[in-house]
C-alpha cells in the first residue's frame, strides 16, 4: 500500500469552511446554483485540504465520478440513521475492495489516505447511504467492485469528513425542527433510536447543536441558515387545501319544509299508567321457589314437550325431572369444574348457553341450572360455520361479558365445526371457550343434604339477552332477578295464566316472548308448554294448529308469518278445531303487516272454532320486555280497534286518519293495554325527550320494574336508553323515576290502547320525511309476491348518499324467474312504492334464491345484507338503479367568488417567480456516438443479441383461465419464430419494406412472434382484435374497417381465425372477396431470412395501433 499513497495526518476542517459548505448545500437545494457550479465551488473550498497524489488508481476514481455525475442530486428530505455506530466502519464504499491485507493499518482515527481525499465525490454517495440507513437499497452498489480496479479508499478513513457529510445533508425542507440551545459535551452521541454520525472533529466538540432528528449541526451558522431557522420557527402557512373552503355541505340543496305539510295540532299527551301489579300471597315468592315447589310437590306434572321434525313427541320433561337435573347441573358447575385447584366459576360469572332450536328440554335444564348456581346464563345461537352472519358480533358480546364456559349437548357439540385437533373450532371473533356437555352421564349427582344458596329476588343480574342493532352490533341486555319476577307476574296477570294450562309455543325459546312465556312464566304457573321447532314448521306449517287441537291448548304463542304460512297449507285440513284457545298471542303484532295475517287467519278459522276476541297482538322489545298486550274481554280488555292512517302524515310524524279506499294509507291494529304496574309515554324521536302531542308519532317509553336494567358493560348507551327522563314542553320532568326507551314508534289511541307503527331500527329519514322499512317490505310483498319473490324474502335498508338516507331493496327471486319477469316486477315495485309512499328507491337488487345471509330462525340478516351491499359482495343477478328519482339534494352550481381564491394565489406565485413543486423522472442516458451503442439501437437488434447471449431465458409465459402454463417463448424460440414469419411475408406475401400487415391474433405468443417477424422484414404491424365467433355481425366489420383504413397489404392470423374470416357467416357481415392476402402462421416452413431489415433512421414508422370508440370513430396512433 506504500506505493499507492502515504498516510497523512487529517487536519480538522475549520469552522469557516464548514459554514461555507453548508451555505453551498442550501443554495443547491433551493436551486440558486447548478450541480456543476456546486461541485466546482465545493472542490475549490476543499482543494487546500486535499493534497494531490499522482499514484492513485485513476480508472476507479473516474468510473466513480462518472457514476456520480449521472445521478441527479435529490431534493433535501428528512434523513435519519438507523444503523449502529459501527456501521460506518463495516461498510465498504463503492468501487473499493476490502481484501487488502494492509487495510487494517489505515483504521486509525484521524487518518486519511490520499486516494480517499482525491476521490471524495465517489465516497460521498456511500456516506450518504450510511447516514440515511438505506442499507437495503444500496447494498448492491456498496459491495460491488469495478472490474480491474484497485482500492480507491479504505472505509475507516472517513473520520474527518463524517462531520462534513452530516452538515451537508441537514433536512432544511422538512417540518420545523426544535433546535435545542444546550451544548454537547462529547463529539460522540448515543441515541436510543437514531444513531449519530461518528467522527465530529475534536476541535468542534463544544460548539455542536442537535436538531429534533438527532443530527448534529454547528452552532455557528451563517445568516442564511439562521434566517431559515427563524422562518421555520414561525407558524407554518396553511397548506393549499386549507385555502379551499369545504362548502360541499353548503352546496347541497337544503330540503325546504313543505308549507302544506301536516303538523301536530293536539294537546300534549299525559303519562299513561297501567293497572296495579297484584302480588298474590298464595303464589310462590320467586321463580326458583316455584321450581322447587312444583318439582317436589308435583314431580310428575308435565312441564315441557319437545317435538321432532316429524311432529312426534320425543321427550316430555316433568317438573320433577327439571328440578333434579337443574340441581345436578348446578352442583357440577359449582363443585366439579376446577382450574389449578380453584373453582372455575364464581357466583355472578357469565356462562354461554349454546343449544339448537330443536332441543328446548336441555336449554331449560341449563337455564335453571345456572340460576340455581348463581351464574348468569347468556343464551346465543348455535354457530353453524366459522363465519356465520353476525358471528363476530356475538363473539364481541361473549368477550365483553367475560364468558369462558359454554354449555351444550353432546349432539350439538358433535355438529359444531372442528379444528384439526378434533376440538371445537375457534369461531371468528370469539374468545377462547371451554365446552361442557350437560347430558345426564356428564353430570354429578349432588349429596342429599346439598342445596344451592341462590338468591333470586334482588337486583342482581338474572340473565343476559342478546340484541342486534340496526348497524349489526350485538349487545347484551341485562335482566335482574327482580325484573324477571315482575315480568312473570305481569304476564300472569295480563294473560290470566292458570296452573296446568297448556301453551303451544312456536317462537324461539331462547329470547324475547318465547323465553318470557315458554320458559319463565310457564314454570311460575306450573304450565305445560308444547314447543314446535322451526324445522317442523318448515316441513308442516300446520303443525302448531294440529298440536293445539290434540293437546287442547288454552294459549298459543306465534308470529304473523306462522299464521300466514298455515293459511297457505290449510287446504284439505277439515278436522281442525280451535275452540279450546282462549288466547292466540301474536308476538310481532307491532309489524304493519300483522293485521292482514290476523284478519285472514280469522276469516278462515272462525268457522273452525276460532273466536275473534282470542287474537291478542302484543308489542315488546329486548330493553323493555313486554310493553303492551291485547286482552280478551273476560280479562277486562276493551274491544279491539284499528286505525287507518295517512302514509303521508306518518312520514312527517303526524297522525291523520284516512279512508281505506286510498292506496297511500297504513292500517294498523292496537297491541292492547299497558302492562300491569307500568307507565307509558311517547317522546319525540330527535333531540331531548319532550312529550309528544296526542296526534304525533314518537318513541314509546316505559317505566316499570319489569324491564331490562342496562346494556352489559356499556355505560354510555345504557344511560341514553335505560335512564331517559321525559319532560313536558316547559322542561319539567314527568316523573322522578327514569323511563326505558323501547325502540318502538307509535302513539296512544282511544281507550288507552297502544298503537305501534314501526321500529326505530327500521326508520329511514329521506329528506325531511320518515319511512319505515317494514312498510316498504309490506308494499313490495303486495306486488305478486308468490309469483316472483322466493319465500317472501325481502330486505329493506338505507345507505347514506350525499348526507341523506337512500332506500335499498334486496329480494330473492324464484329460480324459475326470467330476466324479463324480473324487470317487470321491479318496475311495478318502484311504481307501487312511489305512489304509496311518495319516495324513490335508490337501488333495487335481485339475488338468486337462498343467497342472502340468514338469521338463526330463517329470517334475513339485515345488517349483514347491508354490509355485503356496501362491500360489493352481494352478487345480484339483476339490478335496477334509480338515483335520479331519489337523490334530490344535488349540489348547486358553484358561484364565482369575488375574493382572491387559491387559483389566483398560484398564478401570483408564478408571476412573482416563486418555484412551484414539480416532479420529473430520471433523465435517459445520452447515446454515445460509438459502434457499441449503435449496435443495439432497435428492438429487433436486441432480440437477436438476446438469442445469442441468453438463448434459454424465458421471455413470455401464456396462462389459461385456470392459471396453468399453456405455452412459453424463450429468446431463441421467439427469434426463430420471428424469422419464419418474416420469410413467409417476403416469399408468400411478396411484401416489401414499409408495407402494412394486419395481425389478427388473440393475446398470446403467436401475436408477439408475428409482431417481431414484421420488424425483421421491415413491414409495419397493425394489431387488430380478432372477431368474436358468436358475434360476427358486429365485431367483423370493425376488423374489416381497420384493415382497409390502415391499407394493410396482408393479414396474418391463426388457422382457426383464417377459416372464420372466409366462412359463410363472415360473408353475411362483410364482403370476403375484398380481403387482402391472408396468411396462416400455424404451419409455416422453417426458413431463415437472408438479412434482417435494419431501419435507416430511428424515425421510421414501427407499428400502427387503432382503437374504436363507443360511437364508432376509428382512431390510429403511429409510434
Amino acid at each position: 500500500m506504500a506505493d499507492r499513497g502515504c498516510p497523512l495526518e487529517a487536519a480538522p476542517l475549520p469552522a469557516e469552511v464548514l459554514e461555507s459548505l453548508a451555505e453551498l448545500e442550501l443554495e443547491l437545494s433551493e436551486g440558486d446554483i447548478t450541480q456543476k457550479g456546486y461541485e466546482k465551488k465545493r472542490a475549490k473550498l476543499l482543494a487546500r485540504y486535499i493534497p494531490l497524489i499522482q499514484d492513485v488508481h485513476t480508472e476507479a476514481v473516474q468510473a466513480a465520478l462518472a457514476k456520480y455525475k449521472e445521478r441527479k442530486m435529490p431534493m433535501p428530505s428528512k434523513r435519519r440513521s438507523v444503523l449502529v455506530h459501527s456501521s460506518v466502519e463495516t461498510y465498504t464504499p463503492p468501487d473499493t475492495s476490502s481484501a487488502s491485507e494492509d487495510e487494517g493499518s489505515l483504521r486509525r482515527p484521524g487518518r486519511l489516505t490520499s486516494a480517499l481525499l482525491q476521490s471524495h465525490s465517489s465516497i460521498e454517495p456511500w456516506l450518504d447511504r450510511v447516514i440515511q440507513g438505506s442499507s437495503t437499497s444500496s447494498s448492491a452498489s456498496s459491495t460491488s467492485s469495478h472490474p480491474g480496479g484497485r482500492p480507491a479508499a479504505a472505509p475507516s478513513t472517513t473520520t474527518a469528513l463524517a462531520g462534513l457529510t452530516a452538515h451537508a445533508h441537514i433536512d432544511l425542507h422538512s417540518a420545523p425542527p426544535d433546535v435545542t440551545t444546550g451544548l454537547a459535551e462529547h463529539s460522540h452521541y448515543e441515541r436510543p433510536q437514531v444513531a449519530s454520525v461518528r467522527g465530529i472533529p475534536r476541535g468542534h466538540g463544544r460548539n455542536v447543536l442537535e436538531t429534533a432528528d438527532g443530527v448534529p449541526v454547528n452552532s455557528r451558522v451563517s445568516s442564511k441558515i439562521q434566517q431559515l431557522l427563524n422562518t421555520l420557527k414561525r407558524p407554518k402557512r396553511p397548506p393549499l387545501k386549507e385555502f379551499f373552503v369545504d362548502d360541499f355541505e353548503e352546496l347541497l340543496e337544503v330540503q325546504q319544509p313543505d308549507p302544506n305539510q301536516p303538523k301536530p295540532e293536539g294537546d300534549q299527551m299525559a303519562v299513561l299508567k297501567g293497572e296495579p301489579l297484584s302480588v298474590g300471597t298464595s303464589g310462590p315468592p320467586s321463580l326458583l321457589a316455584a321450581l322447587q315447589l312444583w318439582g317436589t310437590t308435583q314431580p310428575k306434572a308435565p312441564c315441557l314437550t319437545a317435538l321432532d321434525t316429524a311432529g312426534k313427541a320425543t321427550c316430555t320433561l316433568t317438573y320433577g325431572k327439571l328440578w333434579s337435573r337443574s340441581l345436578k347441573l348446578a352442583y357440577t358447575l359449582l363443585n366439579k369444574l376446577t382450574s389449578k385447584n380453584e373453582p372455575l366459576l364464581k357466583p355472578g360469572d357469565r356462562v354461554a348457553l349454546v343449544f339448537p332450536n330443536s332441543d328446548p328440554v336441555m336449554f331449560m335444564v341449563a337455564f335453571y341450572g345456572c340460576l340455581l348456581a348463581e351464574l348468569v346464563p347468556v343464551p346465543i345461537e348455535v354457530p353453524l360455520t366459522r363465519k356465520d352472519a353476525g358471528s363476530q358480533q356475538v363473539g364481541f358480546l361473549l368477550g365483553s361479558c367475560g364468558v369462558t364456559l359454554a354449555l351444550t349437548t353432546d349432539a350439538c357439540q358433535k355438529g359444531l365445526p372442528k379444528a384439526p385437533t378434533g376440538e371445537v373450532a375457534t369461531f371468528k371473533g370469539w374468545p377462547p371457550l371451554a365446552w361442557l356437555v350437560i347430558d345426564g352421564k356428564h353430570l354429578t349427582k349432588p349429596p342429599k343434604d346439598w342445596y344451592p344458596l341462590a338468591q333470586d329476588t334482588g337486583s342482581g343480574t338474572a340473565y343476559i339477552e342478546y340484541k342486534t342493532s340496526k348497524e349489526g352490533s350485538t349487545v347484551g341486555v341485562t335482566v335482574s332477578h327482580s325484573s324477571l319476577l315482575a315480568q312473570c307476574r305481569a304476564l300472569t296477570q295480563a294473560c290470566g295464566y292458570m296452573e296446568a294450562e297448556t301453551l303451544t309455543n312456536v317462537l324461539d325459546f331462547k329470547r324475547d316472548a318465547g323465553l318470557w312465556h315458554g320458559v319463565l312464566t310457564s314454570v311460575m304457573n306450573r304450565m305445560h308448554v308444547v314447543s314446535i321447532p322451526y324445522a317442523l314448521m318448515k316441513v308442516n306449517p300446520l303443525s302448531w294448529i294440529q298440536k293445539v287441537c290434540s293437546y287442547k291448548a288454552r294459549a298459543a304463542l306465534v308470529k304473523s308469518r306462522d299464521m300466514h304460512w298455515s293459511l297457505l297449507a290449510q287446504r284439505g285440513q277439515r278436522d281442525v278445531c280451535l275452540s279450546s284457545l282462549r288466547m292466540l298471542i301474536v308476538a310481532d303484532g307491532a309489524n304493519p303487516w300483522s293485521i292482514s295475517s290476523c284478519d285472514a287467519f280469522l276469516n278462515v278459522f272462525q268457522s273452525r272454532g276460532l273466536r275473534p276476541e282470542v287474537i291478542c297482538p302484543c308489542a315488546s322489545s329486548p330493553e323493555a320486555l313486554t310493553v303492551a298486550i291485547r286482552r280478551p274481554p273476560d280479562l277486562g280488555g276493551p274491544p279491539p280497534r284499528k286505525a287507518v292512517l295517512s302514509m303521508n302524515g306518518l312520514s312527517y310524524g303526524v297522525i291523520r286518519v284516512d279512508t281505506e279506499e286510498k292506496l297511500s294509507v297504513l292500517t294498523v291494529q292496537d297491541v292492547g293495554q299497558v302492562m300491569p304496574g307500568a307507565s307509558v309515554c311517547v317522546v319525540k324521536v330527535d333531540g331531548a325527550p319532550y312529550l309528544c302531542k296526542t296526534d304525533e308519532i314518537g318513541e314509546i317509553c316505559v317505566n316499570s320494574i319489569a324491564t331490562g336494567t342496562a346494556y352489559y358493560g356499556l355505560l354510555g348507551i345504557t344511560k341514553n336508553v335505560f335512564e331517559t327522563v321525559p319532560v313536558t314542553a316547559d322542561g319539567v320532568p314527568v316523573s322522578d323515576r327514569p323511563f326505558t326507551r323501547t325502540g318502538l314508534l307509535g302513539f296512544i289511541g282511544p281507550d288507552n290502547l297502544v298503537f305501534v307503527v314501526g321500529k326505530l331500527d327500521g326508520l329511514m329519514v329521506v329528506g325531511v320525511r320518515r319511512h319505515n322499512a317494514d312498510d316498504i317490505v309490506a308494499t313490495a310483498l303486495a306486488v305478486e309476491p308468490m309469483k316472483f319473490v322466493y319465500r317472501g324474502r325481502i330486505a329493506v335498508f338505507s345507505v347514506t348518499v350525499l348526507h341523506d338516507d337512500r332506500i335499498v331493496l334486496v329480494a330473492e327471486q324464484r329460480p324459475d324467474a326470467s330476466e324479463e319477469d324480473s324487470f317487470q316486477w321491479m318496475s311495478r315495485v318502484l311504481q307501487a312504492i312511489d305512489s304509496i309512499h311518495q319516495v324513490g328507491v335508490y337501488c333495487l337488487a335481485l339475488v338468486p334464491a337462498n343467497t342472502l345471509p340468514k338469521a338463526p330462525l330463517g329470517g334475513i340478516h339485515i345488517s349483514e345484507t347491508k354490509q355485503r351491499f356496501l362491500e360489493g359482495m352481494l352478487h345480484p343477478c339483476n339490478v335496477l338503479m334509480c338515483p335520479h328519482t331519489c337523490v334530490t339534494n344535488l349540489p348547486k352550481p358553484r358561484q364565482k367568488q369575488p375574493e382572491v381564491g387559491p387559483a389566483s394565489m398560484i398564478v401570483g406565485n408564478l408571476v412573482a417567480g416563486k418555484r412551484i413543486a414539480q416532479a420529473s423522472g430520471r433523465e435517459l442516458a445520452h447515446l454515445e456516438d460509438s459502434d457499441q451503442a449503435r449496435k443495439f439501437l432497435f428492438l429487433a437488434d436486441v432480440l437477436q443479441w438476446r438469442a445469442h447471449t441468453t438463448p434459454d431465458h424465458p421471455l413470455f409465459l401464456l396462462l389459461n383461465a385456470k392459471g396453468t402454463v399453456t405455452s412459453t417463448a424463450t429468446c431463441i424460440q421467439l427469434h426463430k419464430r420471428a424469422e419464419r414469419v418474416a420469410a413467409a411475408l417476403m416469399e408468400k406475401g411478396r411484401l416489401d419494406a414499409g408495407d402494412h400487415v394486419a395481425l389478427v391474433y388473440p393475446p398470446g405468443v403467436d401475436l408477439i412472434a408475428a409482431f417481431y417477424g414484421c420488424l425483421y422484414c421491415g413491414c409495419v404491424p397493425v394489431t387488430v382484435r380478432p372477431p368474436h365467433p358468436q358475434n360476427l355481425g358486429t365485431t367483423l366489420p370493425t376488423v374489416k374497417m381497420i384493415v382497409e383504413v390502415s391499407k394493410s397489404a396482408c393479414v396474418l392470423s391463426t388457422q382457426a381465425i383464417t377459416r372464420l374470416l372466409r366462412s359463410k357467416e363472415a360473408a353475411a357481415a362483410v364482403d370476403v372477396r375484398t380481403w387482402p392476402t391472408i396468411l396462416d402462421t400455424d404451419d409455416i416452413p422453417k426458413k431463415k431470412v437472408a438479412s434482417i431489415f435494419r431501419p435507416p433512421s430511428p424515425d421510421v414508422l414501427a407499428y400502427l395501433d387503432f382503437s374504436v370508440s363507443t360511437t364508432g370513430i376509428l382512431a390510429g396512433v403511429k409510434p
